[in-house]
């Protein structure tokens, strides 16, 4: 029953990180995974489906979003929407597999969601990049522990 709860808490936190609230995933990801090595990779995919809910989340946040884009309290201008618009055109729908990384990947998921990236390769590329980070995070963990 510990370890049901222990991955509840981790998909809990990793979901939360994911989204635009502050929180470390890969912390809560490491201590466990220290605490019960055993569990390393089920500990890693809990890590990853929640990080990815809470990135399909911040997806859903920007299609709603974009649906009051022409309301005054809108936070952003059409301008700026144009912008971020040809800025993902340029990068790309690949871009998603760097939705891990600290200070622009939240923001990225909801771009996507504002700009109507469609549901499928976003939810697979978002996946994706944080199963890799997860994974090299796991990797890291081993060499420098031995495990």
């Amino acid at each position: 029953m510990e370890t049901l709860t222990t991955h509840g808490v981790l998909f809990l936190v990793s979901m939360l990180a994911a989204t635009v609230l502050p929180g470390s995933s890969e912390a809560a990801l490491i201590a466990l995974i220290t605490r019960e090595p055993h569990q390393a990779i089920a500990f890693t995919a809990t890590a990853t489906v929640g990080n990815t809910l809470g990135a399909i989340i911040n997806w859903g946040l920007g299609r709603w979003l974009l649906i009051c884009a022409n309301q005054r309290w809108f936070p952003a201008t059409p301008k700026q929407l144009q912008r971020a618009s040809e800025l993902f055109r340029r990068y790309g729908v690949w871009s998603l597999l760097f939705s891990w990384v600290p200070i622009v990947g939240d923001p990225l998921t909801v771009i996507a969601g504002v700009l109507n990236v469609p549901f499928a390769p976003f939810a697979v590329l978002t996946a994706l990049g944080k199963l890799v980070r997860y994974v090299l995070l796991l990797g890291a963990w081993r060499a420098i522990v031995g495990f």
